[in-house]
């Protein structure tokens, strides 16, 4: 484990090779001055709810926090924020804060694990918070997740649209000035997004239009270094409506990046998972995903798309889970889009009343010490680092995905296998011959059989070379045997690393549309790649 963190924090300072601020182009965030593609891996850490304080604080240092979230592999944080916090509540301290809520326990934690925060107010003990990130060379987005600090969200909270009890437009905006200019000398806070989770009875897209070009505006004037993040409504799933509209961007141009959420249960859908098969069930959802938000990234007019949520329940990784992170995760490695996972907390001080609340979403465990689940963690390795580069000059490839597991195919003596995607072996996918043609060599990945491990061939125009990838979805990769049964590559359950090409199964062809078991051995993905 320790050689696997401190490969992760090479690779980490190595991604940081770039200079501030950010600006964007077409489709990418880039370095503003070389032009170089910057990739946002970010962790969400919460600190917009009551006490209006980082969570965990209580548990370990916040320099001890900062530099797991390094090892972890993010270089990003999305820091969440009240607008009250500042518009009302900034001479507050911090331990006048916790004493208010009857928060005694927590408030001892801190003095214990970060005694110089207890007198510092809530605005201060962010910035504290925010020099010791970027002191570990970690980037900042700020996050304006509420305006009263609490557990967000819901319909009726106060919290949701423009205008609703708790959303003055007017307070926000004064809300997101003071932000800005008071990092406007901290070039590693690289953007703050408008709101999060727009949403209830009273959105609408004439008001949304308003507002965030206002908000852009504010923020742009405060400090012109900063990307500006744009949320959409329905609790940030839907951008649909800037097909027809596109906001305006001056003076503002090169700087806006847009957001959108994803949940298993966004939009109601927690049971597609569980009544569709899966490639349609996947299907669906990165269709809704293109027609609502995936649309930005292409055409002349293309902006960056940032996944600012998204994430799975760690202490149940159940069928609905695996499916849908499956799913998503192959969305974000053939896309390769900026995101950023919720969340980086093991527990809150206080959550809708409950002190000491575990967050089974949560990166870390509820002591903050160790990573709540090894495997979802490894799932990430890939989409961590940059897949897709617009100025790079080596041709396209092609990398071997298998989102469940977050390996990647590799080859070593001439052994096919699944490793870590920090090693991963470069495939040329010919679409004329279906070969699938490992880079610099003269061998194709084959077939010898049904339960076989797969292997390689020069025989490279033989039908045990050919491969066709299968369903909407291209989620299988198989090759049609001599009876003209597909079979598909396979990670063996019995070996975690032996990779066998198998009967394929649920297909969502023919009879297989109904079919609900979970291909998830077979979740084979081909990834377009140039990066060196």
């Amino acid at each position: 484990m320790n050689n696997i963190l401190i490969h992760l924090f090479l690779l980490s300072l190595a991604n940081l090779v770039f200079s501030l601020p950010l600006s964007t182009r077409s489709r990418w965030i880039v370095d503003d001055l070389s032009g170089a593609r910057v990739k946002l891996a970010c962790v969400n850490w919460a600190a917009h709810l009551e006490p209006m304080l980082a969570e965990g604080l209580d548990k370990k240092p916040v320099n001890h926090i900062a530099a797991h979230i390094k090892y972890m592999g993010y270089n990003c944080v999305r820091l969440t924020w009240a607008t009250y916090m500042f518009t009302r509540y900034g001479k507050t301290t911090v331990g006048q804060s916790f004493h208010r809520l009857g928060l005694r326990d927590a408030r001892i934690g801190i003095a214990q694990n970060n005694p110089g925060f207890l007198n510092l107010t809530v605005v201060e003990a962010q910035q504290a918070v925010v020099e010791e990130l970027v002191g570990k060379g970690l980037m900042v987005v700020l996050d304006n997740h509420v305006s009263q600090p609490m557990w967000c969200c819901g319909d009726h909270d106060g919290n949701g649209f423009f205008g609703d009890e708790d959303f003055d437009p007017n307070e926000w905006l004064r809300g997101l000035e003071i932000v800005a200019k008071r990092y406007k000398d901290t070039p590693m806070v690289v953007g703050m997004s408008l709101r999060n989770e727009l949403r209830g009875v009273h959105e609408n897209s004439s008001v949304w239009y308003k507002y965030m070009e206002k908000g852009a505006r504010r923020i742009h004037k405060a400090n012109p270094n900063l990307v500006v993040i744009v949320s959409g409504l329905h609790y940030d799933v839907s951008l649909g409506f800037l097909k027809q509209r596109p906001l305006k961007q001056k003076p503002f141009k090169n700087k806006l990046v847009y957001e959108f959420h994803r949940y298993v249960f966004s939009k109601g859908q927690r049971n597609l998972w569980l009544t569709k098969p899966f490639h349609e069930a996947c299907n669906s959802v990165r269709g809704e995903i293109e027609k609502e938000a995936g649309f930005l990234i292409k055409g002349e007019n293309a902006s960056p798309l940032f996944a600012s949520e998204f994430g799975i329940n760690q202490m149940e990784m159940g069928r609905v889970e695996r499916l849908f992170l499956g799913c998503f995760l192959g969305y974000l490695a053939e896309k390769d889009m900026d995101w950023s996972v919720w969340a980086l907390q093991g527990g809150y001080y206080i959550r809708s009343g409950v002190r000491g609340l575990d967050e089974t979403y949560g990166m870390l465990d509820s002591g903050w010490t160790s990573i709540r689940n090894p495997d979802f963690h490894h799932q990430l390795q890939l989409v961590q680092h940059k897949i897709q580069d617009p100025n790079s000059r080596v041709p396209t490839y092609q990398i071997l995905y298998h989102p469940l597991s977050g390996g990647c195919i590799q080859v070593d003596n001439r052994e096919v296998h699944l490793g870590n995607c920090q090693n991963f072996s470069r495939w040329n996918y010919d679409r004329n011959t279906h070969s699938i043609q490992l880079i610099d060599t003269e061998l194709c990945l084959s077939t010898t059989g049904d339960g076989i491990p797969a292997t390689l061939s020069r025989n490279c125009n033989g039908g045990k070379s050919r491969w066709e990838l299968l369903s909407n979805t291209k989620f299988q990769v198989a090759n049609r045997d001599e009876n003209g049964n597909y079979l598909c590559l396979e990670l063996d359950v019995n070996n975690s690393s032996r990779v066998l090409t198998s009967k394929c199964f649920c297909l969502g062809q023919d009879e297989d549309m109904k079919c609900l078991q979970s291909p998830q051995s077979q979740w084979f993905k081909l990834i377009i790649a140039n990066v060196s």
